[in-house]
C-alpha cells in the first residue's frame, strides 16, 4: 500500500512538472504560432503602389496606397496572420476599380518589414497608416476599416480609438485566449496568452454599420465566433457562405462577397 502510494505520488509530480513545463512552453512560443509572419522581398514595387511608412526610433513598415475617386471613401484593410502585405494588392484593385480608395499597411516582422510583430506594435503600425491618411485630408467619415481574419481584431481596435465610419470583418474571432481555449483546453489559456485582441469586449461600444462575412466550414475559426459577433454589434450585418472554409471564403463563388464589401463600403447595407 506505501508503495502504491509513493508510485501514484511519484506519477502525479511528473504529471505536474509536465503540465507545467507544457505551460511555460505556450507561453513563450506563442508569438511564433498567432505570427508566422512570412517574407517578401527586400523591396515592394513602388510602381504598384508599395511605399515605407516612417514608425518611431528609426522604425518602418511597408504601406500600400491605391488612390480612389475624389472624396470616395478609403478601405483601410488588416491582412490575416500567414498574409503579408503583397497578397492584398488583388483585393485593393478591385476596390480601386469599384471606385474606393485602399490603404494596407504591413505588420512589423512581417513581409520585408523589420521588427518584431506583437498586439501593441501592430496597432502602432495602424496608427501610423491612419494618421498619414488623415495628412491626405481622408476623414475618419471616409474611411472605411477592414480586416481578415488576424485583422479583424485591428480593424475593430482602431474603430474603437475613432479611426473609422464603417467595419468590415471577414472571418473574425471573439479574442485570442476564445481561440486558444478551443486549440488548447486543457491549458489555462486566459492567463497564458499576452496579445489579446479582445474584439468580443468591444463590440457593444461601436455603434457604426458592420459587415461580417464567414464561412460555414471554417475549421480555423468557427462560424459560431462570427454569428455571435453579429450579435453583439449594435448594427451587424452576418453573411455565412456555404462549403467555403477560413481561406476561401471572399474566393468561394467568385467576386460576390468583394462585391459585397465594395458596395457596403460605399455606403450600402
Amino acid at each position: 500500500m506505501v508503495r502504491l502510494r509513493r508510485m501514484l505520488t511519484l506519477l502525479l509530480s511528473v504529471l505536474a512538472v509536465l503540465y507545467v513545463a507544457l505551460c511555460v512552453a505556450a507561453f513563450v512560443f506563442q508569438r511564433s504560432l498567432l505570427f508566422p509572419a512570412p517574407k517578401a522581398a527586400t523591396l515592394l514595387p513602388a510602381a504598384h503602389g508599395f511605399s515605407r511608412l516612417p514608425l518611431s526610433a528609426g522604425a518602418y513598415v511597408d504601406l500600400l496606397q491605391l488612390p480612389g475617386p475624389e472624396g470616395a471613401p478609403t478601405v483601410v484593410h488588416f491582412h490575416g496572420n500567414g498574409e503579408q502585405l503583397l497578397d492584398q494588392l488583388d483585393l485593393g484593385l478591385f476596390l480601386q476599380a469599384n471606385g474606393l480608395g485602399f490603404l494596407a499597411v504591413e505588420y512589423p516582422g512581417y513581409g520585408a518589414s523589420p521588427g518584431a510583430p506583437s498586439e501593441q506594435g501592430i496597432y502602432a503600425a495602424a496608427e501610423a497608416a491612419l494618421a498619414l491618411l488623415r495628412t491626405q485630408g481622408v476623414p475618419p467619415e471616409r474611411t472605411v476599416l477592414s480586416g481578415r481574419s488576424l485583422g479583424t481584431g485591428v480593424a475593430v481596435e482602431m474603430a474603437r480609438r475613432g479611426h473609422g465610419a464603417r467595419i468590415m470583418l471577414v472571418a473574425p474571432y471573439t479574442s485570442i485566449p476564445d481561440m486558444a481555449a478551443t486549440m488548447l483546453p486543457f491549458l489555462p489559456t486566459s492567463l497564458l496568452v499576452r496579445d489579446r485582441f479582445d474584439t468580443l469586449s468591444k463590440a457593444r461600444g461601436l455603434d457604426l454599420p458592420v459587415l461580417i462575412i464567414h464561412g460555414e466550414q471554417d475549421t480555423l475559426i468557427p462560424v459560431e465566433m462570427g454569428r455571435q459577433l453579429g450579435t453583439r454589434f449594435p448594427r451587424a450585418t452576418v453573411v455565412t457562405v456555404p462549403d467555403a472554409g477560413h481561406n476561401d471564403v471572399l474566393e468561394r463563388s467568385g467576386p460576390d462577397r468583394v462585391q459585397r464589401m465594395a458596395a457596403f463600403a460605399l455606403g450600402g447595407d
